[in-house]
């Protein structure tokens, strides 16, 4: 038996309020147009659940299932859905063994999930079972190798290598963005819509949330536990990625995007 997958994040607060940010306009964007209100949605993966609330409103009075492997983030998504009286239903779930029928949803939706799996094929697979003949499998996964950003900032050279080890140590693909298609197509689909898409933070309010998030993940959050625990950093050059995000931050020309690949996914109905 393969390891485990383990979720590189954690799921600190400084993870969370990133996941919270997250709606149905700027992660998946790409899904809107093939929404419509009586579809069954699953959401796989759904942390604290902003998206899926998003998501639903669309496809009611069909019904929305979200789920995800981590107890506490469910308890969240169920808290935020009762607050916006979205009728939703979360529960703990495998992405590799879901508990759902053939062909038992008109939409399968991933964000930012695939890139934490050994076997993202086979996840795939999963969700091409779950769904219907004629239904979509939506997918969209950052690309940690094409982040960009300007000032050049060198702690932020060394953050991103240092993730990158980290994810390939748990089993993951941090680069997923770009794989999506070769993945889409090894699970199966008879057809896969590849695209693309950025988060862009430049603002001076932008720039100070996104950084201060990553501040505080690379010094607080499991990721800096494991960093420290496999003896690829230290606490004093964690601090040191920490003041390289807020100082890129500072900087009136501060830019930072992120690609992320994207696929729609069918068979034939």
């Amino acid at each position: 038996m393969p390891p485990p997958d383990v979720y590189t994040h954690g799921h600190h607060d400084s993870v969370l309020r990133s996941h919270r940010w997250r709606t149905a306009e700027n992660s998946a964007a790409y899904l809107l147009d093939h929404l419509a209100p009586g579809m069954r949605l699953l959401d796989v993966g759904c942390g604290p659940g902003t998206i899926t609330i998003d998501l639903a409103a669309r496809v009611a009075p069909g019904p929305t299932v979200g789920v995800d492997a981590d107890r506490g983030v469910i308890e969240q998504a169920a808290a935020a859905a009762a607050r916006a009286g979205a009728d939703i239903r979360f529960r703990i779930d495998d992405a590799y063994g879901l508990d759902a029928a053939d062909a038992s949803f008109d939409v399968v939706h991933a964000h930012q999930v695939l890139q934490h799996l050994g076997d993202p094929v086979a996840a795939l697979r999963e969700m091409r079972r779950v769904c219907r003949p004629g239904g979509v499998v939506a997918a969209r996964d950052a690309d940690y190798a094409a982040m960009t950003w300007a000032p050049a900032e060198p702690a932020l050279d060394r953050w991103l290598a240092l993730y990158r080890e980290l994810a390939r140590g748990n089993g993951g693909e941090p680069d997923a963005g770009r794989h999506l298609l070769a993945w889409a197509r090894r699970a199966g689909f008879g057809e896969v819509r590849p695209g693309a898409s950025v988060w862009c933070f430049a603002t001076p309010e932008d720039r100070a949330w996104w950084a201060e998030t990553w501040a505080t993940r690379v010094t607080e959050s499991s990721l800096a536990a494991q960093a420290v625990d496999r003896g690829l950093a230290t606490r004093p050059e964690l601090a040191e990625l920490a003041a390289g995000w807020l100082r890129w931050a500072s900087s009136a020309d501060g830019w930072f995007t992120v690609l992320h690949g994207e696929v729609l996914c069918r068979d034939p109905a």
